[in-house]
């Protein structure tokens, strides 16, 4: 990460931790709350504990939704509600029409707030306005949902872009600018894809080669999509002519390493991820994949359930310290938001990522056939 990247997270993450600490502070003195989630009777909220969050979330082609995502969100919740509130969850396995009937199934069944990460964040905007009509807040998780949502959290998905095309640019060092490179980008229904695409493109114009037969919006995200683009890659482009891929996420990264592979390649050029799937994790350690982003899911689950028991329960102060960021959608300005940082994620820093934040075990990481490559890196 360069160092106007640390800087700008830096300062991000200060602004954020000092301002919650600052109203806590306030509050405390003023004897308006006992802390988030006690129950005190002076803070009047709207509800007490025994809340329903619902939760809708997009896709299972990623594991992180039912392996980080839900499960934190459910214990943050009932932690921070006594273990009165609980979490209603639905996934809507990339299906959009899907996905709205959830919602729909939600407000019929009157949960007290919703965390919708969208599939379609078009298609998603009636839904919302329903939810506001029938009076259930509506937070934007991870997707930047359109509608009149309430608030949003994420990552600072250009940031994400910016870390992956300056890696992929380092990578190649003094070839860049004669390096040929395949650009396998997102759902073209994601908004964090076309995020992650002009962040990507403001590291990439200019320093290298990105033919118009090489750059791909992938349906659905999905890996066999991803594939199949790569595929038609090699053959426009040529095998022997592509020296670097900058691939979304990790699920395409698998792919299109498999297909570079098919292809013959004996050596895979350097190709970028994100998500730090511990299948990527893997490859980065053997050398198959060059690089991932690594983004606090704990984080941005873990705010995400406050900001819903704090709306929910009328806690202003706690609400608007979390949200200090202002971003905009189509439908929408100045939406009060979170953007957690991110880190990139290389073999030199695995153990500082998601060893050290639990995400995976050295158990997990160091299968048997990874184990040789475990130990290069100093990871037992």
């Amino acid at each position: 990460m360069n160092a106007r990247t640390t800087r700008r997270t830096a300062v991000r993450r200060t602004a954020i931790a000092l301002a919650a600490a600052a109203s806590a502070i306030s509050l405390a003195a003023c004897g308006v709350i006992d802390g988030v989630g006690g129950g005190s009777s002076s803070a009047s909220p709207k509800k007490g504990n025994d809340i329903t969050v619902g939760l809708l979330l997009p896709e299972k082609e990623n594991p992180r939704y039912d392996k980080f995502d839900y499960p934190i969100i459910e214990k943050q919740v009932r932690s921070l509600t006594d273990d009165k509130g609980k979490v209603v969850y639905e996934n809507a396995d990339a299906d959009a029409a899907k996905q709205n009937q959830q919602l729909d199934q939600m407000i019929a069944d009157k949960v007290d707030v919703l965390l919708v990460d969208a599939v379609d964040a078009k298609a998603i905007a009636p839904g919302v306005q329903k939810a506001k009509d029938a009076g259930i807040p509506v937070i934007a998780y991870d997707r930047l949902a359109q509608g009149p949502i309430d608030a949003y959290i994420s990552f600072d998905n250009e940031l994400v872009g910016q870390v992956q095309g300056r890696a992929l640019v380092d990578k190649l060092g003094s070839n860049a600018s004669s390096s040929t490179i395949v650009m396998m980008n997102g759902s073209p229904t994601d908004p964090n894809a076309a995020q992650f695409k002009a962040g990507a493109l403001s590291e990439l114009k200019g320093k290298v080669k990105i033919p118009k037969a090489g750059e791909f919006d992938t349906k659905d995200w999905k890996p066999e999509n991803a594939k199949a683009n790569m595929q038609a890659a090699i053959r426009a482009i040529g095998l022997s002519n592509i020296t670097g891929v900058y691939s979304a996420n990790d699920g395409m990264a698998g792919a299109i390493i498999d297909a570079l592979k098919e292809a013959g390649a004996t050596k895979i050029p350097p190709v970028t991820g994100q998500d730090a799937a511990l299948d990527a994790v893997q490859r980065i350690l053997s050398g198959e994949q060059y690089m991932s982003v690594y983004k606090s899911y704990p984080e941005e689950a873990n705010n995400a359930a406050e900001m819903a028991v704090s709306k929910v329960q009328g806690r202003s102060i706690e609400f608007d310290a979390l949200t200090r960021d202002k971003v905009d959608s189509p439908t929408q300005k100045q939406i009060p938001s979170m953007l957690v940082p991110v880190v990139a994620l290389t073999k030199g820093n695995i153990k500082d990522t998601v060893l050290q934040d639990s995400i995976y075990t050295v158990q997990e990481i160091c299968t048997p056939k990874y184990k040789t490559y475990c130990d290069a890196n100093g990871i037992k």
